[in-house]
């Protein structure tokens, strides 16, 4: 069997493993500040792009609270989410599972086309970039550790 030191360019493996246990911490991050702030004026210029793109104005207060409910919302499944992505991340490095892998680059190929989708459709460009961020900055790295796995796994066998 090959151990993880004669496997090839080991380190780039590690790089990319921490980069997404990065990512994942970031995320959960993202979300506990969603969460928990809102309401505050760090997401007011955010929030008054949602109200240009749906009332072309200053949104109604009560439509307003709405926004800022959603956010809370959101952030608490962005942590969930973010946990799981943690726990994909942590079997992919440990198992050398090319199946963690997959699954997560399934997940963000569920997500962004219909994220960027909704977002076109309201002109939410922010989105637009954001995701086109995150797909090329998580894709590469999930596709190369998938390939990487699954020839080493196929090495020890």
């Amino acid at each position: 069997m090959l151990s993880a030191a004669s496997s090839p360019r080991p380190g780039l493996r590690r790089a990319l493993v921490l980069w997404l246990y990065a990512a994942g911490a970031g995320h959960l991050l993202a979300g506990l500040l969603l969460t928990w702030a809102g309401h505050s004026a760090l997401f007011n210029d955010y929030l008054g792009t949602i109200e240009q793109a749906f009332w072309g104005s200053s949104a109604p207060s009560a439509a307003r609270a709405q926004q800022v409910w959603w956010l809370g919302l959101f952030g608490a499944t962005l942590q969930s989410y973010s946990l799981y992505l943690l726990a994909l991340v942590h079997l992919g490095n440990r198992l050398r599972s090319p199946a963690a892998w997959a699954w997560l680059m399934a997940g963000i190929l569920l997500w962004a086309p219909q994220d960027m989708w909704l977002s076109w459709q309201v002109q939410m460009t922010s989105h637009l970039w954001i995701d086109s961020f995150a797909l090329l900055v998580l894709l590469p790295p999930l596709l190369w550790l998938y390939r990487h796995d699954r020839r080493f796994r196929a090495a020890s066998l």
